[in-house]
């Protein structure tokens, strides 16, 4: 019996969807398909941390060409039955420092150490090596971010729905390209990349500042997130922050990860705790709620806060207009933008990006959708910190949210007119 033409697409759906437990699938690096998958790290010249595991799967079948659907699932097979190694001894070297940890019971272990020699000055990404004598000799390196002399700021950014389409504010449609669809489909917004990158090189062009990425995302799909940032031209952060959802044949749901973005944003602030921070969300989730404890609870050390407009509910807009009250207090910015050329103005104006960054968002953006107007932007500017954040408490974010038709909301920047100058803690 043949199948109709929607029993196949949903019959490649199902099959695509099991691809939550098969993607990406790893070369063993040691006998018996042992594999240590670190992923990025960061740190600093006086201390460095790394995440990984280490797990066993089985190797990938030498017929591999005899079809895309088997190919699929067999390695749908190997994912599933990826084993986590807990207990195995690791061991890091780092700049004449050497550290050795043991596996958690889902074959994760993190490293933190102190280099006992000078990082090099002259690059800003630095090799770890790593090292599992047993139960099967395997070597890997890792990579570490260490913020040069030249950088000015931290950017942390969210990914979903900051970065790229994935439908957190719909959760059907977030799982669908979250589990679904590859890197190539998974659609950044138009301009972000143009925007990150100047965001990395700074005013002057050459500042290399630190790129934070956080997601709740499992750690699964890592090497599909950096395929996709390869692709749209984004520059690949020390580490993206994701989660272990641990999906097996015995545990099928996610696991929790409470308050991990806000914990996160806290240790980069200490680690990094003489540069000024750039937060960067959308309105679909969280994110303001969490940027607005962080800016409470490090008063002066957030430069600017961006939150992309992807929802009109009432709740969402009350929670940041409650974020915009803190930050416009704070005497720093907000920028509610519908668009990534909004962000890219307001940056500009700061002089935390080159004056050519408007230009390349907007033509990187144009490329992408040529027929999709930009929103007219409004501001919300008083003379003193105080003050602004007494409009927004008036009502006047409530008033301009609602200005605007479908399916472009405006952008809003609410920010004093005299800008204090950000605090060293």
């Amino acid at each position: 019996m043949s199948l109709t033409g929607a029993m196949r697409k949903s019959l490649g759906a199902l099959i695509q969807m099991l691809g939550i437990a098969a993607r990406p699938v790893q070369d063993a690096q040691g006998e018996r398909g042992v594999v240590i998958q670190p992923y990025r790290g960061y740190g600093s010249h006086s201390e460095v941390f790394l995440i990984g595991r280490v797990f066993r799967q089985s190797s990938p079948h030498a017929e591999t060409r005899r079809g895309y659907l088997l190919t699929n699932l067999r390695d749908i097979g190997r994912r599933i039955a990826r084993r986590a190694i807990p207990d195995a001894i690791v061991t890091a070297r780092f700049y004449g420092a050497e550290e050795t940890v043991t596996t958690d019971k889902d074959g994760y272990f993190r490293v933190h150490l102190s280099p006992a020699l000078p990082p090099r000055l002259d690059r800003s990404w630095h090799i770890m090596d790593l090292t599992l004598p047993q139960p099967h000799a395997v070597q890997a390196q890792a990579q570490i971010f260490i913020p040069p002399a030249s950088c000015r700021y931290v950017v942390i950014s969210d990914i979903d729905d900051t970065v790229m389409h994935t439908g957190v504010a719909n959760k059907l449609r977030m799982l669908w390209r979250l589990f679904v669809e590859d890197a190539q489909s998974r659609v950044a917004f138009p301009g972000v990349g143009a925007l990150y990158r100047a965001l990395h090189a700074g005013a002057s062009g050459d500042q290399h500042n630190p790129m934070l990425y956080v997601s709740r995302a499992p750690w699964g799909i890592y090497e599909v997130l950096e395929a996709f940032f390869d692709r749209h031209g984004i520059p690949i952060g020390p580490i993206l922050f994701l989660r272990e959802w641990g999906v097996s044949w015995t545990s099928p749901l996610p696991r929790k990860a409470e308050d991990h973005k806000r914990e996160l944003i806290h240790n980069m602030l200490a680690l990094y705790r003489e540069l000024p921070f750039i937060l960067i969300g959308d309105s679909g989730q969280h994110d303001p709620e969490i940027y607005r404890q962080i800016v409470e609870e490090h008063p002066g050390r957030v430069l600017a806060v961006y939150i992309r407009n992807v929802s009109r509910d009432p709740k969402r807009i009350r929670e940041i207009e409650d974020l915009a009250k803190v930050v416009a207090g704070a005497g720093s910015s907000l920028v509610l933008a519908a668009d990534s050329v909004a962000m890219a103005e307001h940056a500009a104006s700061l002089s935390l990006v080159s004056a050519e960054t408007v230009s390349e968002v907007r033509n990187e953006r144009t490329a992408t959708d040529p027929t999709e107007p930009e929103s007219q932007t409004y501001g919300i500017q008083r003379s003193t910190p105080t003050r602004t954040a007494e409009a927004v408490a008036q009502g006047d974010l409530q008033d301009l949210v609602g200005t605007g038709s479908e399916p472009m909301p405006p952008n809003v920047i609410i920010e004093p007119t005299t800008r204090e100058q950000p605090k060293q803690p």
